[in-house]
C-alpha cells in the first residue's frame, strides 16, 4: 500500500464538493482496498503516544462555530484492536497506550468521508506526542513502514502550511500569501529530491517556516509519511492548492 499525507483543511470539506474533495474521491478510485487504515491526525496532539484500540470508535466533532449539518456527520468505521496491538509491538520500546476513549477526529473522518464513504474499512488512529522532537515523529514513520506490506494504508492528515490567523474565513476568493507559496514550494522540492533532513528540521527552511507552521501539529503528520517511504517509492502530489490564502491542501503520496 502507499502512504499518503493529506491536507485536510476546513472541516466543511467533509460535506462540500470542491476541487479538493473531488481529488480525494479520484484518489480513492486508484487505490486498492486496504485491509485497514492507520491515521495520524493533527487533531490528536497529546502528551504521550497512544493508539485507538476500541472496536467501535466514536466520531468526534472537535471544532466549534460550524453549521449543524457538520455536527450530524457520523463516520461509523469499525476499529481494529488487533492492529492496535501490532502497532504497540512495532513501536516498542516506546510506550504506546491502548486508548479506549478517543475515536476518530475530523482530521481523519473529513477526508475518509470522500476516500471511503461507505465507512467499511477498519480505522485506527495514532496520537502525535507533543513532547517529542521532529526526529521522533519521522522515526515512528519508519517503524510503521512494515504495515504497508500487510495491506495497511498509512494516512497523515494535517496541512503543510496552516496559519488560521490569516485565513479567509469569509470564504471570499483569496490569492495565496507569498510566504505560503514559498514554503510549500521548498517542502515540495525537498520531497522530490528525497532530502528529508531539512524537512525534519523545518525551521531551517527560513523565516517563512515560522509563518507557515506557527504550531507543529499540522506539519508533523507529513514526517510520519516521509519516514514510512521506501527508497524506490514513486512520489506524487495528487492534490494541490492553497485554501483561504494560508492553508496548503497539498497531498503527498509515496508508493
Amino acid at each position: 500500500m502507499p502512504a499518503i499525507f493529506l491536507g485536510h483543511g476546513n472541516p466543511m470539506n467533509a460535506l462540500q464538493t470542491n476541487s479538493y474533495t473531488d481529488a480525494w474521491s479520484t484518489m480513492a478510485t486508484r487505490l486498492r482496498r486496504p485491509r485497514a487504515i492507520l491515521s495520524i491526525s493533527a487533531h490528536w496532539f497529546i502528551r504521550g503516544t497512544a493508539v485507538t484500540a476500541m472496536r467501535r470508535p466514536r466520531t468526534i466533532h472537535d471544532f466549534g462555530g460550524f453549521p449543524q449539518a457538520l455536527y450530524a456527520v457520523q463516520y461509523p468505521a469499525p476499529g481494529d484492536p488487533e492492529l492496535a496491538k501490532e502497532v504497540q509491538q512495532l513501536l516498542a520500546p516506546v510506550e504506546v497506550t491502548a486508548d479506549q476513549e478517543w475515536g476518530l477526529d475530523h482530521g481523519t473522518w473529513s477526508v475518509l468521508n470522500h476516500l471511503f464513504p461507505a465507512a467499511d474499512v477498519p480505522v485506527i488512529q495514532l496520537s502525535i506526542d507533543a513532547t517529542q522532537p521532529a526526529e521522533f515523529h519521522y522515526a515512528v514513520g519508519g517503524w510503521l513502514r512494515p504495515l504497508r506490506d500487510e495491506g495497511i494504508l498509512l494516512i497523515g492528515s494535517g496541512n503543510i502550511v496552516h496559519d488560521l490567523s490569516t485565513y479567509a474565513w469569509d470564504r471570499h476568493p483569496m490569492e495565496p500569501y507569498d510566504w505560503a507559496v514559498r514554503f510549500e514550494s521548498r517542502v515540495r522540492e525537498s520531497i522530490l529530491r528525497r532530502e528529508h533532513g531539512p524537512l525534519i528540521e523545518y525551521g531551517s527552511l527560513g523565516k517563512d517556516a515560522a509563518l507557515a507552521a506557527p504550531t507543529p501539529e499540522h506539519y508533523l503528520p507529513l514526517l510520519y509519511i516521509l519516514g514510512a517511504a521506501a527508497a524506490d517509492d514513486e512520489i506524487t502530489f495528487p492534490v494541490e492548492g492553497v485554501d483561504g490564502g494560508s492553508v496548503s491542501m497539498l497531498a503527498v503520496q509515496v508508493g
